[in-house]
């Protein structure tokens, strides 16, 4: 009887145990869930917490919400003026309908990737076919996904239940049969950007350099004139000075000239000096108070 009673109760224990955990679930902060009866939707948008469900008849489908990433593969694209461009781009998406992303998927991430790809690929080549190059090139190419990304986010939130978060560009390049003429242009005009700017700096060279040598010239010139202008001055007050100074007193002038022609005349060693004694050269030498003859 013992035996029996314990067996009663510890089965009674694994069924307790059992059905409370086929009856009870919990959903993550970072998920949202709908409840199945044969798979069928009975229950939508099962918020985070404890819930309870009936064994064996109902399931519980749980999916995660969090910010997911699709990267997708490079595409190749053509632009307003028909030239081709490699975009290598991610999109940001996450789940907000429950219901609607099970009857769309399945709750399958890989089904709903698949869906969304070719949307996204499909949207991006739109939007490259109305721009050209320079666009979407331009520093500001981020601002020019926001309109396939509201789209796209209108389209899939009807479709899969998924909001479109972002659409990014990481990357665009030129195809390599492209890239070379691109480069091959490119490489073109700058040289001859190049080749004008040096011609224009050659050009001002010049002209600077002729500026500076006509002002030098009519600097040296003014110098000069000036120079005359003051060496003639000079010249006309010494004439006026050796006049004044001569017309004082004759004799001690004659006298000084004299002097002054004896230190040059025997100025250095060696120097040698034939002259007739009796000459108006040796006045002064034979007698301080001769006089001019």
């Amino acid at each position: 009887m013992i035996n029996n009673r314990s067996l009663l109760v510890v089965g009674g224990l694994a069924a307790i145990a059992w059905l409370a955990s086929n009856s009870l679930y919990v959903v993550d902060e970072t998920e949202r869930a709908v409840k199945l009866r044969f798979g069928e939707i009975i229950e939508e948008d099962i918020q985070p917490g404890l819930h309870v469900k009936v064994p064996i008849t109902q399931t519980v489908r749980t999916f995660d919400t969090r910010v997911l990433t699709l990267d997708t593969d490079p595409s190749r694209y053509l632009t307003l003026e028909q030239k081709a461009v490699i975009v290598d781009s991610y999109v940001q998406w996450q789940v907000i309908n429950p219901t609607r992303y099970y009857e769309a998927t399945s709750g399958d991430e890989l089904q709903a990737v698949r869906l969304i790809q070719p949307r996204v690929d499909e949207s991006l080549r739109n939007e490259f076919g109305r721009l050209n190059l320079q666009q979407i090139i331009s520093e500001k190419r981020d601002d020019l996904m926001t309109g396939p990304t509201e789209e796209l986010n209108a389209l899939m939130r009807d479709e899969l239940g998924v909001a479109i978060l972002d659409i990014r560009v990481k990357r665009i390049d030129l195809p390599e049969d492209v890239s070379s003429a691109v480069y091959d242009r490119m490489r073109s005009e700058r040289e001859r950007q190049a080749s004008e700017w040096r011609a224009q700096g050659r050009e001002e060279s010049e002209r600077i350099r002729a500026n500076a040598d006509r002002r030098r010239s009519v600097l040296l010139a003014q110098a000069r004139a000036r120079s005359e202008t003051l060496r003639g001055e000079g010249d006309a007050e010494a004439a006026a000075i050796f006049s004044e100074a001569y017309g004082k007193d004759e004799e001690f002038f004659s006298f000084w000239r004299s002097l002054d022609a004896y230190r040059q005349s025997f100025e250095g060693d060696g120097n040698m000096l034939v002259l007739d004694p009796s000459s108006d050269f040796f006045q002064y030498l034979k007698s301080p108070a001769a006089t001019d003859q």
